[in-house]
């Protein structure tokens, strides 16, 4: 997954409280960080709810819309959740913060519009300190239509998405999605007093935090915490769709390498003693947990019962029209199956077993096989049709099975996912804009194409490639997410000449090609038997 480098890290840690931006929160006062160098105020490290431990760990988040009276350090970050990529001593259960970065001086009336980024990381990792804004709020500012941008720290992996039949009896399911919640409520109640209006709102994320975000859309209060959203390849069932029961088994592994509970790992009644184990014995769950895990994503959203945000297979409630009627950019990238095939799968057997494992558990063998056998049938052993798309005969040295999995990971859980969503919310009538991103992406191996992740640097105004293609397009995608942030829809004519992004509807199934050397609207069609295919039947995928 890509990561971005923030500037503002190496910034907070050497701040000067004197001559620091400040706000008054109730009785708090915040002293924040003057980004000189993008005439920017940032506040760090903001609790918005209660430190999740003890009595509260397993809980969902206690929403914390004050502070203690006094002054409040907001000039760092806090840690980030836990997850096993960053050093204990990095990483911390009271990690429930909010960043807010604004243009410098922003009064308390200027009511800008507000961009709230949930981050990616499979759900088992990520923090919002990586996430620099800087380049947005610039933009914003340098364009005449100057914003607010937000991101915060959600759970992870067993703390945020707790599994088995124990959580499902408690309610403790989708705890990461209810942190999302919860940091939108705290933006709704405070964003005004830093200069935001709370009720121009955009939501928007990539991979994890876009089918978070996408999630909320079916049964959540998000009507009333935003007003619009942009979804960076991730739909609400980009992710298979299950009960929390399969999970058991991984629940347990969690639960057996916590030292003080281990005993309690099959018993069905863990989450007392897991709320009075210390943090460094979760680690050493967590850890045990994700070393025995044979999932590639073990820890994911769940269905939750009727008053859950899940309450049944996505597809299912859109098909209802069970779902938020809000305007939306919604796109994939070209490759996104690349990163997750791996490199060493050489047989079309690897991949029956990988789609078997995704799909429903309720289907007889006969018809999970039929199915599986008419996917393999429409993505043939034929390297010139796989991923990277586009790249002939070229199996760079690899099982041209590589290809075609990637191919089937890219249309499966991506393409398919979008197509299905913005179809049906256009048929709906919700304004919807579609878009594919193909810039080319010479610092990957070329293995990988326009893999997954890859468009988040550019929508940040800092890609890692320097040609003047790559500055263009940047800066242009830049524009038209602060276009859609600030007027909802991507053309509000100001900012870098771009073309027209024409909204996607029933009559007009186009997407824009977000590409500097070919900029321009294509029709929504390739691979069109394949994802109908999939989307036939989307319960088969547990979409």
């Amino acid at each position: 997954m890509l990561l971005l480098l923030s500037l503002l890290t190496s910034l907070a840690r050497f701040v000067c409280i004197n001559g620091s931006p400040t706000i008054e929160l109730g009785r708090t006062m915040l002293v924040g960080l003057d980004i000189a160098t993008f005439q920017q105020d940032l506040f760090a490290g903001i609790p918005f709810a209660e430190p999740p431990l003890g009595s509260l760990r397993l809980k969902p988040p206690v929403l914390k819309t004050s502070l203690y009276p006094g002054t409040f350090n907001a000039t760092v970050f806090s840690p980030a959740c836990l997850q096993t990529d960053l050093p204990l001593s990095a990483i911390s259960e009271d990690c429930l913060t909010i960043n807010v970065l604004r243009p410098t001086g922003t009064p308390t009336d200027a009511k800008l519009p507000v961009m709230f980024w949930t981050y990616g990381g499979g759900f088992t990792d990520g923090l919002s300190e990586i996430y620099n804004g800087s380049g947005i709020v610039a933009q914003s500012v340098l364009r005449g239509t100057p914003l607010i941008y937000v991101n915060f720290n959600y759970r992870l992996g067993p703390l945020g998405f707790p599994q088995g039949q124990e959580a499902n009896n408690l309610g403790a399911l989708n705890l990461a999605l209810k942190d999302q919640i919860a940091a939108l409520q705290w933006v709704q109640s405070n964003i005004g007093t830093f200069g935001g209006n709370p009720d121009k709102v955009t939501v928007f994320g990539e991979s994890a935090g876009a089918i978070m975000t996408s999630i909320l859309f079916l049964n959540s209060p998000l009507t009333t915490l935003a007003r619009g959203a942009i979804l960076e390849s991730g739909s609400q069932a980009s992710t298979p769709i299950f009960t929390a029961e399969p999970g058991e088994v991984q629940w347990q592994n969690f639960v057996g390498g916590v030292p003080s509970c281990a005993s309690l790992a099959t018993s069905g009644n863990t989450f007392s003693c897991l709320q009075n184990a210390n943090t460094t014995e979760i680690f050493q769950g967590l850890s045990a947990a994700m070393a025995e895990a044979t999932d590639a994503f073990p820890w994911l959203p769940v269905i939750d019962g009727p008053r859950g945000l899940i309450p049944d297979l996505p597809s299912v409630l859109l098909e209802r029209g069970q779902f938020a009627r809000l305007p939306f950019v919604a796109g994939t990238n070209e490759d996104e199956g690349t990163l997750f095939a791996p490199q060493t799968i050489n047989s079309t057997q690897d991949i029956e077993e990988s789609l078997v494992s995704g799909a429903t558990p309720s289907l007889s063998p006969e018809t999970l096989g039929q199915s599986v056998s008419t996917l393999l049938e429409l993505y043939p052993d034929i390297p010139a049709l796989g991923a990277p798309f586009g790249t002939g005969n070229d199996t760079f040295g690899l099982s041209s099975q590589y290809k075609r999995a990637a191919a089937i990971y890219t249309d499966l859980y991506f393409l398919s996912q979008r197509r299905h969503w913005i179809e049906t919310a256009a048929s709906a009538g919700v304004p919807t804009f579609g878009y594919l991103f193909t810039q080319p992406q010479p610092e990957l191996s070329p293995a990988l194409g326009v893999d997954h992740g890859s468009e988040v640097s550019y929508v940040y105004g800092a890609p890692a490639d320097n040609s003047s293609s790559a500055a263009l397009i940047s800066r242009i995608m830049t524009d038209y997410w602060v276009s859609f942030a600030t007027s909802l829809t991507p053309n509000d004519g100001v900012g870098v000449p771009r073309p027209d992004w024409t909204q996607f509807t029933p009559q007009n199934r186009a997407l824009i090609q977000l590409n500097g050397a070919n900029l321009t609207m294509i029709p929504d069609n390739f691979r069109a038997e394949q994802t109908n295919f999939i989307n036939s039947d989307l319960a088969i995928w547990q979409h």
